[in-house]
C-alpha cells in the first residue's frame, strides 16, 4: 500500500508497538486497523442449536415460555428479561463505552460511531446515530484544503458531508477506561490522534461516578507550512430512538465561567415524559483556540448548509439564544467546533467533553424515583450539563495520572504477556457498560428486611451504603436481572479489588433480602410447578429486573425455583469471607455472621443422609442451569466443603467456639465424603449419580478451592481440599478441556469426557464459559501452574476479542463452531481473581520472562500488520 508523502501505516505500526512516547499510545491493548473486517462470523445461540434430544428433555419448558413470553410481551407491553426469541445479533463494531460507573453509558464503536445507548437504567437499544461525528477542516493561508468527516461510513443520508475515510489510513487501541483512533490524513502530512478518556478510577467513589467523558485531539503537522485546524463535534438531540421525534426537545448554548477557566458548548435538552436528560457538548477556551457553535440544525437530507458554513472559515456561525422545540416527528442536532493554530513540524490540541445529566430516573415500573449517585456534587435539578464538563476539562489530566499509576504495575510487569494486559483493563468495561446503577439511598429506605441487628439482622442502613450508595449491575445487557448472585460470584473479584466499598454495599443489600421473604406463587419455567417468589433465609438469584422495580421485587429469574439451588447460599457465604479477607472490615464480619449462619442452615437440609455431604436434586440446580446434576457433586459439593471451612475460620476470629465446634465436625465427615464419593484417582467426577456421565470432567470443579486460595487459606487449611488432588484435578482439566478442545486454542470447554469428545450431554456442558475460565485460570496460578493458566485464559481473549469480534460484548459463552449465547455478561470480570492470583505470586516469578504458550505464534505486531492490510 502506497501511501505517499504519508508514513507507511506498516512503518506507523512498529512505531506505536516500540514504543509509548509519540502520539501518546501505549504498546499494550486491543488495537485494530479501521478497514479490519473480521472472517469469522458467529451466530447467537436459538433452538435449532439444540440436539434432538435435549429438545425432547424441554419441550414443556419451552411451551410454557412461549406463553409466559407472549404475555409479557403482547399484553403486558414488557421486555422479557431474557428474550430467546430475539437475541440480540453479533456487530463486531464496539469500542471503549463512554462515562464513569452507574451514570448511563453511551459506546462509542472503533470505527468512530456512537451505535450502543445505556441512558435508562438497565436498558439498552443499539442504535448507530449517523450524525454523531467528528469532522476536521485543514486551512492553509485562508483557505480551506481538506475537509472530512472521520467515519468510514457512506450512509444514505447527509449527503452534503464528505464521507468514506479510508480505513486503511487509520487505527484504533483500546486500554480501558481510555481509547485511542490514530488518523493518517492522506495526503496531507497530518496525523490526528483522538484520545477518549473516561473517569473510572479504581478506589474513587466520586469522579467515577461522572456521567461524563473527555476527547483529546493531538494534532502533529508534518509540514512544512503551518496549517489552521477545526474540529467540529456534532450530536443529535437524542439516541436514535422513537421518541427523537417526539417533540419538544430544544437546545441552547452556554458559556461558563468558574476558577479562571471557562468552557462554551451546546446544551441539548431531551425533554421526554419519562427519565428527560441532557447532552451536553463543550469545549475549553484557550489563547490560541476559537470556539464556535451550531445551536441546532435537522439531521436529515443533505445537510449541505452546515458542511459549508465549516469549510467556508473553519468555523461556524455561532448565532445566540436557543431553539424552538421540535414538532412532533422532528429531529434536531448541534455542532461545536474548536480550531487551533498548527506551526510547520509542530503540535497542537483541541479538547472536547460529553456529559448526559439523568439525576433522577425511574425503571420500568414507574414506582419509585431513584437518585444517582453524581447528583451529591452536581444537584438533582438537571441543570449540571455545564458545570460537569467544566470539570472534566479542568480535571481530566488528574484522572489520567491516576489511571496511569493504577495500570502501571502490570503494564510494567515484564512477567505478564501482552495479551493479558489487553485482557485486565478491557474486561472491565462492563462495570460501568453493564446496565450498571449507582444511587443513592433514600432517607426512609430500611434494607435490613425488618430484623433488627439484636435479631440477627442489620441496621436498617448500615452506614457504608448510607455514605457509599446502592450499586447493581446487570448479569449481562441480554440477560437482564439486577446483581445475579451466582454469576457476581465470579464478577466479584472486580469490585472488591477496585471499588470495595461499593462491593461490600452490594453484599449488605443482598444479606438484608435474604431474611425477606415474598409468598405470591408463580409458575416455574422448567417444573411448572407454584413455588413463592422469595423464600425466608436463601439467597435471592437476583435483586430484580430493571424493566420492574429492583430492589423492592426480587427473583426476576423464573425458569427455576432458585431456593432450591445448591450454590447461592454458599456462595454469599464464601464472598462474606473473601471479602473480609481483603479489606480487614471487622464490623462487617461482624454483621454478615448471623447471616452467613442463617443461610447454612437452610443449606444443611440437603445434605440428605448426614455425612457432612449437601446433595444435589437431579435438576440443574446451581449456576449451570441448563446442565443437571444428582447427588453429591464436584462443583456444589466443592463450595460446600469450602463454605463449611471458611464458617471455621469466621467462627474462629469471632471467638464462638460453640459454632466452630460443630462446623469443624462437618468439614471433617463432609470432606471424607466428598473425597470418597466423588474422587477418582485424577480428578473429581461431576457426580456421584454413578450415570453414564457421572465421570465427566467439569473444568469448574475446583471452585470452592479457588476462592479458599482467593481468601488466603492454605491448601491444608482444615485439611479441606489436598494439594496433590487438587494440583491433579486441575492437570487433568488442562490436559482435557484445554488442550484436547479446539485444538488448545478456545480455552476450557465445561464438560469433557474422559476419553477426550466434549460432554454433549446438555446445552452447556459443551459450552465455553468465559468468566469459568477465567476462574479456572485464576486457580491455577494459586497452585503454582503460570503457564497453563496463562494459556488457558488466552485463549478466550484470542477467540472473542481477536477471532471473533466481540470487543466490549464478551459473551457467557460460545461453542466450539458458529454459536455464542448471551453477549455483554458479567462473568468474564472474573479475570481480576487471576490478578489477585497473580498479586500473591512469590516475588521472584514476576522477575522472570513471559511464558510462551502455544497460542503465541505470531507476535502482536505481526497481527496488526496483518488487520491492517
Amino acid at each position: 500500500m502506497d501511501l505517499n508523502d504519508s508514513t507507511s501505516l506498516a512503518e506507523l505500526m512498529d512505531r506505536y508497538q516500540s514504543t509509548e512516547t509519540g502520539f501518546g499510545v501505549p504498546k499494550d491493548g486491543w488495537r485494530i486497523c479501521l478497514a479490519h473486517e473480521f472472517k469469522e462470523k458467529r451466530k447467537p445461540f436459538q433452538a435449532k442449536d439444540v440436539s434432538v434430544s435435549n429438545i425432547m428433555k424441554h419441550v414443556a419448558l419451552g411451551v410454557r415460555y412461549l406463553k409466559w413470553w407472549y404475555k409479557k410481551t403482547q399484553v403486558e407491553k414488557k421486555a422479557p428479561f431474557i428474550d430467546m426469541f430475539r437475541a440480540v445479533p453479533l456487530r463486531q463494531i464496539y469500542g471503549a463505552p463512554l462515562g464513569g460507573i452507574g451514570g448511563g453509558t453511551i459506546t462509542r464503536g472503533w470505527k468512530g460511531e456512537f451505535c450502543r445507548w445505556q441512558l435508562n437504567p438497565g436498558m439498552y437499544h443499539y442504535k448507530t446515530v449517523i450524525a454523531d461525528q467528528f469532522t476536521v477542516c485543514l486551512r492553509k493561508g485562508g483557505q480551506t484544503v481538506y475537509q472530512q468527516v472521520l467515519s468510514t461510513e457512506r450512509p444514505h443520508t447527509l449527503q452534503g458531508w464528505n464521507w468514506g475515510f479510508c480505513g486503511e489510513y487509520a487505527f484504533y487501541h483500546a486500554l480501558y477506561p481510555r481509547a485511542w483512533t490514530v488518523y493518517q490524513l492522506p495526503g496531507q502530512n497530518v496525523t490526528l490522534t483522538c484520545r477518549q478518556v473516561s473517569p473510572v478510577i479504581p478506589h474513587d467513589y466520586k469522579d467515577s461516578s461522572l456521567p461524563v467523558a473527555v476527547f483529546v485531539w493531538d494534532i502533529e503537522n508534518k509540514n512544512d507550512y503551518a496549517l489552521d485546524v477545526s474540529i467540529m463535534f456534532t450530536m443529535v438531540n437524542g439516541s436514535g430512538q422513537k421518541d427523537d421525534k417526539s417533540g419538544g426537545h430544544w437546545n441552547e448554548p452556554f458559556h461558563l465561567e468558574k476558577e479562571s477557566e471557562t468552557v462554551s458548548g451546546v446544551l441539548l435538552h431531551h425533554c421526554t415524559t419519562v427519565n428527560p436528560y441532557t447532552l451536553c457538548m463543550a469545549a475549553r477556551k484557550q489563547s490560541d483556540r476559537e470556539i464556535s457553535h451550531q445551536t441546532a440544525f435537522s439531521p436529515e437530507g443533505t445537510c449541505s448548509a452546515l458542511w459549508s458554513d465549516l469549510i467556508n472559515d473553519g468555523r461556524l456561525d455561532s448565532p445566540a439564544g436557543s431553539s424552538p422545540p421540535t414538532q412532533k416527528g422532528e429531529r434536531v442536532a448541534a455542532a461545536l467546533a474548536v480550531g487551533c493554530p498548527v506551526p510547520a513540524h509542530g503540535h497542537n490540541s483541541i479538547e472536547f467533553s460529553l456529559a448526559w445529566d439523568m439525576p433522577k430516573m425511574t425503571f420500568g415500573s414507574r414506582e419509585k424515583e431513584h437518585i444517582r449517585r453524581y447528583t451529591r456534587y452536581y444537584g438533582t435539578n438537571g441543570d449540571a450539563g455545564p458545570t460537569l464538563s467544566h470539570y472534566a476539562l479542568t480535571h481530566y489530566k488528574d484522572w489520567e495520572k491516576s489511571i496511569e499509576e493504577w495500570q502501571r504495575p502490570v503494564l510494567e510487569d515484564s512477567s505478564l504477556p501482552s495479551w493479558y494486559k489487553s485482557a485486565i483493563f478491557n474486561e472491565l468495561y462492563f462495570v460501568a457498560d453493564g446496565g450498571t446503577v449507582w444511587v443513592e439511598i433514600p432517607e426512609d429506605c430500611d434494607i435490613s428486611g425488618g430484623l433488627r441487628s439484636e435479631e440477627g439482622g442489620l441496621p436498617a442502613q448500615p452506614p457504608i451504603v448510607k455514605e457509599y450508595g446502592r450499586f447493581a449491575y446487570l448479569e449481562g445487557q441480554e440477560y437482564r436481572m439486577y446483581n445475579t448472585y451466582d454469576v457476581h460470584f465470579y464478577a466479584s473479584f472486580a469490585l472488591i479489588m477496585l471499588w470495595p466499598k461499593l462491593a461490600l454495599s452490594l453484599q449488605y443489600d443482598l444479606a438484608g433480602s435474604v431474611v425477606q421473604q415474598d409468598p405470591t406463587p408463580r409458575t416455574n419455567l422448567m417444573t411448572g410447578q407454584c413455588t413463592a417468589v422469595k423464600t425466608r433465609n436463601v439467597v435471592p438469584h437476583d435483586i430484580g429486573d430493571p424493566d420492574d422495580e429492583p430492589w423492592l421485587r426480587v427473583n426476576a429469574y423464573l425458569i427455576h425455583d432458585t431456593a432450591d439451588w445448591k450454590d447461592l447460599n454458599l456462595k454469599f457465604v464464601l464472598q462474606v469471607y473473601r471479602d473480609y479477607h481483603l479489606t480487614q472490615d471487622s464490623q462487617y464480619l461482624q454483621d454478615m455472621w448471623p447471616i452467613c449462619q442463617a443461610v447454612m442452615e437452610t443449606e444443611m437440609k440437603f445434605d440428605k443422609d448426614g455425612d457432612g455431604l449437601i446433595e444435589n436434586s437431579g435438576y440443574a440446580d446451581q449456576t449451570y442451569d441448563g446442565w443437571p446434576v444428582t447427588g453429591p457433586s464436584a462443583y456444589c459439593g466443592g463450595l460446600w466443603i469450602a463454605s463449611v471451612c471458611v464458617m471455621c475460620k469466621m467462627a474462629q476470629i469471632l471467638k464462638n467456639d460453640s459454632v466452630y465446634e460443630r462446623y469443624h465436625s462437618i468439614l471433617e465427615r463432609g470432606s471424607a465424603a466428598f473425597d470418597k464419593l466423588l474422587w477418582n484417582g485424577k480428578y473429581y467426577n461431576y457426580d456421584s449419580s454413578g450415570q453414564s456421565l457421572s465421570n465427566s470432567v467439569m473444568s469448574d470443579q475446583c471452585a470452592g478451592h479457588w476462592f479458599l486460595r482467593a481468601s488466603g487459606l492454605g491448601n491444608d487449611e482444615f485439611q479441606a481440599f489436598p494439594k496433590e488432588k487438587i494440583r491433579s484435578a486441575l492437570k487433568s482439566v488442562f490436559d482435557l478441556n484445554v488442550m484436547s478442545f479446539g485444538k488448545g486454542q478456545l480455552g476450557a470447554v465445561n464438560g469433557m469426557r474422559p476419553e477426550g469428545v466434549p460432554d454433549h450431554s446438555s446445552v452447556q456442558s459443551d459450552e465455553v464459559w468465559v468468566g469459568v475460565v477465567y476462574g479456572l485460570a485464576a486457580t491455577m496460578i494459586h497452585e503454582g501452574m503460570l503457564e497453563e493458566g496463562l494459556h488457558t485464559a488466552e485463549g478466550c481473549y484470542r477467540t472473542v476479542w481477536e477471532r471473533a469480534g466481540m470487543a466490549f460484548q464478551t459473551p457467557e459463552a460460545y461453542c466450539e463452531k458458529g454459536i455464542y449465547r448471551s453477549l455483554a455478561y458479567m462473568r468474564p470480570l472474573s479475570i481480576w481473581a487471576m490478578q489477585l492470583a497473580l498479586d500473591n505470586r512469590p516475588k521472584l516469578a514476576k522477575d522472570t520472562d513471559a511464558p510462551q504458550t502455544s497460542l503465541a505464534t505470531e507476535s502482536d505486531n505481526e497481527l496488526i500488520k496483518k488487520n491492517c492490510h
